[in-house]
């Protein structure tokens, strides 16, 4: 694998848009990863072959969160809508890298929003629905966008009045949905212009390498970053899903997480381009309407968050109702998965889970039941190398190469049980962060590996890599380091416990001490007693049991369904001080 070193990167990217090296296009071109089609020519060859097929559904709940009745479009309504928006854009005065910050939940047009960008070379930010003027202010701010989009109508919100006073007279206002404001542009009434985007499409070249999307992160900060991805980016990371999930061709794929991320992006809307199949759109996650869509739109692969699979499986009368037979794989992630579940799942229902962690930077550490089919050994451990065939390639190569290190700096870890930061390299890996040069000097090594921050150890031999914590969670407690993942995870299986999370507490004598955050299920009374019985039945070492107990009736959770460990704390911190 070739890396680069920080010096070359100021040598080879452009000032203003960060983009790959010679060195390293021509490498991940000859092995396959990338290629020289963007997301827009691979759409439109999908049109091409399959117009009458199936592309996208609405939630049947779509007027209960957005607006409008649901829409079901074939490919070759949604190349008509793609190209309309298209012509709408160029009309409008965007062009090729320019920024469209979108403000839209999961319906059928802001997928449709994504390709008429591609179409055109412009770049879309994707913005979660829950932001507000805090948040928009700083990604304004990054970004500078040409456009800001959003919808006249959202459940809950108004961001029609909370982004206007934000927006410079160099940022047009576009709306989708029903009355839209005189200032406004409305994407809905805008005709289709052929000619126009027959006209910018000959007199603008678009290359697979240009920046298509940026996505953000805050990672321990708070602070937004924007992760610029290019159409390669895309195209490389997408085999981690279509090929553990065992997707085929034509496939229907259930889209329950917000389309801002690499879980919806990368992991979804890609293997949808990969396969031609049918995406169906869920939003906000509601139980009952998604098991509803899995009955009745029969998907062979979804993804789900860890708590609500755990739910399911606990809850027999439920588990008895709902009807899962259509799915071959289910996938989950963004927190450790319980091996109690992926367990019951493979044996109760023969339906086995993915296990997922991946990240907007571009992190791949996916364990599917054709690398490791032993359930509990898929719920604890990553691939240490995960071999898959590129997108444009003929056969297996490990999709992105990494290496633990002390957090502390030092050589590479090679022993097992030693935690280290994960550094990552590889065609699916982004380049830096937007126009951010000191950040992106601070996440990267000098030899070009990305720092994800995250804390993983070598396990059986070098087969596996077992995630035990973030950097910055660690809990010290009188000197020794303990992940409080490893304790959540156990925790996830508790059959009392709705939502738990461990977490540090400052102490004079030992540093830390362990405490605990729980939500009951249902009327069932807790205690920190009956929690340590559960947690010494499985065999934790004292020193990990939690000390203090604290009762919620909900965790607070970021725009990702994570628990937010930090705010987690703070409130621990303050019901503290109150009780003193």
């Amino acid at each position: 694998m070739v890396t680069i070193s920080a010096w070359d990167q100021t040598r080879y990217f452009r000032p203003d848009m960060i983009i790959a090296s010679e060195e390293k296009r021509c490498t991940y071109r000859e092995a396959g990863w990338w290629g020289d089609k963007t997301l827009a020519d691979l759409f439109f060859t999908n049109v091409q072959a399959h117009p009458e097929r199936m592309a996208l559904v609405d939630a049947p709940n779509r007027s209960d969160f957005a607006f409008g009745e649901p829409q079901r479009l074939t490919y070759g309504d949604m190349q008509a809508e793609v190209e309309r928006y298209a012509g709408a854009l160029v009309a409008a005065g965007i062009g090729k890298d320019d920024v469209i910050v979108i403000q839209l939940p999961n319906i059928s047009e802001f997928v449709a929003l994504y390709f008429a960008a591609a179409t055109i070379g412009a770049i879309v930010s994707p913005i979660a629905v829950q932001y507000r003027s805090h948040e928009l202010t700083a990604m304004l701010g990054i970004v500078q966008p040409k456009a800001f989009l959003c919808g006249t109508v959202m459940k809950g919100a108004d961001h029609i009045s909370t982004v206007r006073p934000l927006l410079s007279d160099t940022i047009k206002l576009m709306t989708i949905g029903p009355d839209a404001p005189t200032d406004a542009i409305d994407l809905d009434a805008e005709p289709a212009r052929p000619d126009q985007l027959t006209a910018h499409r000959a007199t603008t070249h678009i290359d697979a390498d240009d920046i298509f999307t940026i996505c953000w992160t805050s990672g321990t900060t708070g602070i937004p970053k924007g992760v610029p991805r290019s159409h390669n980016h895309w195209v490389g990371i997408a085999p981690g899903t279509y090929i553990t999930s065992r997707l085929r061709d034509g496939d229907v794929m259930l889209n329950p997480f917000p389309l801002i991320n690499m879980a919806s992006i990368g992991g979804i809307t890609m293997s949808w381009l990969r396969i031609a199949g049918t995406m169906v759109l869920h939003h906000p996650f509601d139980p009952q309407v998604y098991l509803r869509q899995i009955a009745t739109e029969r998907p062979s692969f979804t993804i789900a968050p860890p708590a609500v699979l755990n739910m399911l499986l606990q809850n027999e009368e439920l588990l008895a109702k709902v009807d899962l037979s259509s799915l071959r794989t289910i996938g989950s992630g963004s927190a450790p998965l319980a091996p109690a579940m992926v367990q019951g799942f493979q044996e109760r229902l023969n339906l086995p889970v993915i296990n997922i962690f991946g990240s907007n930077e571009g992190m791949t550490l996916i364990t599917g039941p054709d690398d490791v089919p032993d359930p509990v050994e898929r719920a604890s451990y990553f691939p240490n190398g995960l071999n898959l065939t590129p997108y444009f390639g003929n056969s297996p190569r490990q999709i992105m190469d990494s290496r633990l290190v002390p957090p502390g700096g030092g050589d590479p870890i090679t022993n097992e049980g030693v935690p280290g930061e994960l550094q990552i390299s590889g065609p699916a890996v982004f380049e830096g962060y937007w126009k951010a040069p000191e950040q992106t000097a601070a996440a990267f090594t000098e030899d070009g590996w990305f720092k994800t921050g995250d804390l993983f150890q070598i396990e059986q031999g070098g087969r596996f890599l077992r995630f035990v914590g973030r950097c910055k969670d660690l809990i010290i407690r009188g000197g020794v380091n303990i992940s409080p993942e490893e304790i959540d995870q156990l925790l996830d299986g508790h059959p009392d416990l709705a939502e738990a999370c461990v977490f540090s507490l400052p102490d004079p004598v030992m540093g830390e001490r362990i405490g605990l955050a729980a939500v009951p299920r249902r009327d069932v009374e807790l205690t920190l007693e009956s929690v340590i019985r559960y947690l010494k039945q499985h065999d934790l070492a004292v020193f990990k049991l939690p000390e203090r107990f604290f009762q919620f009736e909900s965790l607070p959770r970021n725009v990702t369904n994570k628990i937010v460990r930090s705010e987690v704390r703070e409130l621990a911190l303050a019901m503290i001080k109150e009780g003193d």
